[in-house]
């Protein structure tokens, strides 16, 4: 029998032994405190922030399952075996979790309500009116499976919807670009920006000053996928020049966001505490089964990284 190792965070772990039991009654789920010999283990359900740290100890695994959807911290771990392979998290939950988020702020940003919040503060009747939102153009960095669910849910809400990826996509009703090229036309030509690209060595940085002064004045950029993508020195010069209007950034470089840190007080700024989208045991544990039964019948694994490519 399989037996899989619950390595997520403690406050969770009762909400994961729930999800996934109620799906499969006898699975072997072995939780951090069980004494079990570690060589035993043939799955385990991996969070950076759970208490499994030394993966060297595990020598007969076939997979390491992330429980998030990003995998920079799992690369990161220096203990991390180079033979089994490695697999994000894709699940229903996840990807409407931020499509939400994503639509809701695009909307927020399309309908100037940091501008009428502030209007109304000051006592100001303002007379902006926003275009309709087939006059709009928003791009999307980033089409995995969060990127692509998510531009198109605005292309229904009539955006007209660019989106920019490593290899060209194809997706029904947005215009999909990729390279260096591509970059350099979704950052021109987009008046909202949104930003759900993985964080590799390739995207450090991503947005930086140079592609800042390339993107309309007044632009709105929405990151929900890593801080390391954007020079954060860089958005405030750009913020404070007028060039960027607002920053909804759900990911900073440091979290929790630093006390006194200029950009919790910025006008233009607004802060969530990565809560983007969260992985939701109840939906995500048919994921994490569904990898086990590939396993037990010789299927290929679902969702592989690319440890090259970080993601």
């Amino acid at each position: 029998m399989t037996r899989v190792l619950y390595g997520g965070k403690e406050e969770t772990s009762e909400a994961w032994k729930r999800a996934l039991l109620a799906l499969r009654p006898g699975l072997d789920l072995v939780m951090p405190a069980e004494n079990v010999p570690p060589e035993s283990i043939d799955i385990i359900l991996y969070e950076p922030s759970g208490p499994v740290k030394d993966m060297t100890v595990y020598r007969n695994i076939a997979a390491i399952q992330s429980l998030w959807a990003g995998v920079e911290a799992l690369l990161d771990n220096d203990t991390l075996p180079k033979g089994p392979p490695l697999l994000r998290m894709v699940e229903d939950g996840l990807t409407e979790g931020m499509t939400d988020y994503i639509t809701g702020h695009v909307l927020r940003a399309h309908l100037g309500v940091v501008r009428q919040q502030a209007d109304q503060a000051r006592e100001i009747w303002g007379s902006f009116n926003p275009p309709l939102s087939r006059d709009r153009h928003v791009g999307v960095i980033g089409l995995g499976a969060l990127g692509q669910d998510a531009a198109k849910m605005l292309a229904k809400l009539r955006f007209r919807v660019s989106g920019w990826s490593r290899t060209q996509k194809d997706i029904a009703d947005v215009r999909c670009l990729c390279g260096t090229d591509g970059f350099d036309r979704i950052i021109r030509e987009n008046e909202i920006i949104v930003l759900l690209a993985p964080l590799t060595p390739e995207t450090e940085n991503l947005i930086d000053e140079k592609a800042l002064n390339k993107m309309p004045h007044g632009v709105h950029i929405i990151n929900a996928a890593r801080g390391g993508l954007i020079d954060e020195d860089a958005l405030l010069g750009a913020l404070n020049s007028g060039r960027v209007a607002t920053a909804t950034l759900d990911v900073m470089r440091t979290e929790p966001l630093p006390d006194g840190h200029t950009l919790w007080k910025h006008p233009g700024v607004t802060i969530t505490p990565h809560i983007a989208s969260v992985t939701r045991p109840e939906s995500a544990a048919k994921t994490v089964i569904e990898q086990i039964k590939r396993f037990e019948t010789g299927k290929p694994f679902l969702h592989k990284v690319c440890r090259e490519k970080g993601y």
